[in-house]
């Protein structure tokens, strides 16, 4: 994009990480062919090119993992907690030492920017079994009464957008508390969880603990359907979040789901605009707005809209879009040719039902995946880029003139899974935050996560909590 200045190249070297041609299904500490031979190939979203071959878990194979780790929860529940808490740490630091390695294989299967991966994955990731292992020996104190009991085997699914940071905030707990698990990672991104699975190995985990099963829809509904899957988690759409509350209704199964998200950043006519302008860029750019909490709609005093929105534009003409792997880079690739076209069509929803579309000049390269940052103005609660989740770097721009006006836009959603508010005021941030229904409540910041705070939502944004002391009670009979 246009810049006042000009940026040498900075990639990042692809030597560091080394991509076999083709990978297994990880079952019971080894990995093995899909059962009928079935294979898919995953490419890298910024150039279209074949990463590698992967085997398609099918109703067979899931069955293989379930058994795997059913006969392992015996003897893994049956461990101290200090010394499951010895796995969690080896693991912790091994991600540590592989995180150049892993945030540019995360950079090459997924298209998000080698900055956000080094910086803000990678350490989240190792920062979430570091936490949990601290857990291990400590869930009589968790709250949950004297001796609570591991659940037994957690059917995993985790989707595309942050694959090693879902497998590690949905792993981690699951470890900590005596669980053991099989893990259907997205089919666009599997190669993080298979090199995670090698992780497992190296740190010496007792087989059949962790099982990684990559594929399709079908294998992550086969997995959630097994009746011998004692707890499900599922992060992902609304849609099929409620296809698998449909089918999980009834079994006695344990269930978190975290799902979609359209979340209402709120600045106020005093909060600091450069400041804010940057918690908004933040908030839908990061990941390409490819973020289920990202802050997609922006609620602005009207007093203050014109000299926000101008600022906004300066700040977004000044993004780097292009290779994601140059560490110049703001704005990567979307995740897939099929994302691509439902922001494509959603956008020009927008435009078609009367909304004001403005992009910063912008060249797209010719191969891969690419949607140049976007901003919907004149939009009204009725537009339908207002109201859906989009999963794109789409911004939709309202305006309010009080308080309670700006609280009623922002719940004014099927979704309530994050919001943030922009003010000087430390009693409006109090007073707004208890009004707003959603998971998470950001105060002058915006996307900011640590493995220490809950995380979830309300509405058509799922149940349960993840992260925290809170997310252990999703892996324990409590």
């Amino acid at each position: 994009m246009a810049s006042a200045f000009e940026y040498a190249p900075a990639p990042e070297s692809r030597s560091v990480v080394d991509i076999a041609p083709s990978y297994g299904l990880f079952i019971d500490g080894e990995f093995t062919d899909a059962a009928d031979g079935k294979v898919f190939k995953t490419v890298s979203p910024s150039s279209e090119e074949v990463l590698s071959e992967v085997a398609q878990a099918g109703a067979a194979d899931v069955d293989r993992a379930v058994k795997a780790a059913r006969k392992a929860f015996e003897k893994w529940s049956a461990l101290p907690g200090a010394e499951r808490a010895k796995y969690l740490f080896r693991i912790a630091r091994i991600i540590q030492e592989r995180s150049r390695e892993l945030a540019v294989l995360e950079t090459l299967d997924n298209g998000k920017p080698i900055k956000e991966t080094r910086d803000a994955d990678l350490p989240l990731v190792a920062a979430h079994f570091f936490y949990y292992a601290g857990w291990a020996d400590k869930l009589d104190h968790a709250g949950y009464g004297a001796n609570p009991r591991p659940l037994g085997v957690a059917g995993q699914v985790i989707p595309w957008n942050f694959p090693l940071l879902m497998l590690a905030w949905k792993i981690a707990p699951a470890l900590a508390a005596g669980n053991t698990v099989v893990l259907k990672p997205a089919e666009t991104t599997p190669l993080s969880a298979l090199f995670f699975a090698d992780i497992c190995r190296q740190a010496g985990l007792p087989r059949g603990v962790v099982n990684i099963i990559p594929g399709y829809g079908d294998a992550g509904a086969e997995l959630v359907a097994h009746p011998d899957v004692d707890k499900v988690a599922f992060t992902g759409s609304t849609a099929v979040g409620k296809a698998i509350a449909r089918q999980v209704a009834g079994t006695g199964k344990k269930v978190t789901l975290e799902l979609g998200g359209k979340g209402a950043n709120i600045v106020f006519d005093d909060a600091p605009i450069d400041q804010a302008v940057e918690g908004i860029v933040g908030g839908i750019f990061f990941n390409q707005g490819q973020v289920c909490c990202a802050g997609s709609r922006l609620l602005v005093q009207e007093s203050i809209h014109d000299e926000l929105l101008d600022s906004l534009k300066r700040r977004l003409s000044t993004l780097r879009l292009g290779d994601p792997l140059d560490k110049n880079t703001d704005i990567g690739a979307i995740n897939s040719a099929e994302q691509l076209a439902r922001i494509t069509a959603l956008a020009e929803t927008g435009e078609a039902e009367g909304a004001e579309r403005w992009s910063p000049a912008c060249e797209l390269p010719s191969a891969g995946y690419w949607f140049a940052p976007t901003l919907f103005t004149n939009v009204t609660q009725a537009h339908t880029i207002a109201r859906d989740e989009i999963f794109g770097p789409v911004l939709s721009v309202l305006t309010f003139r009080t308080p309670d006006e700006a609280v009623a836009k922002a719940n004014n959603s099927q979704y309530g899974l994050s919001a943030g508010i922009w003010t000087e005021k430390g009693s409006r941030i109090l007073a707004v935050a208890n009004k707003l229904r959603a998971g998470v409540v950001w105060a002058n910041t915006f996307n900011k996560f640590d493995p220490t705070s809950p995380f979830g939502g309300y509405k058509e944004s799922g149940f349960g909590r993840e992260g925290g002391r809170h997310g252990l009670e999703a892996y324990l009979d409590v």
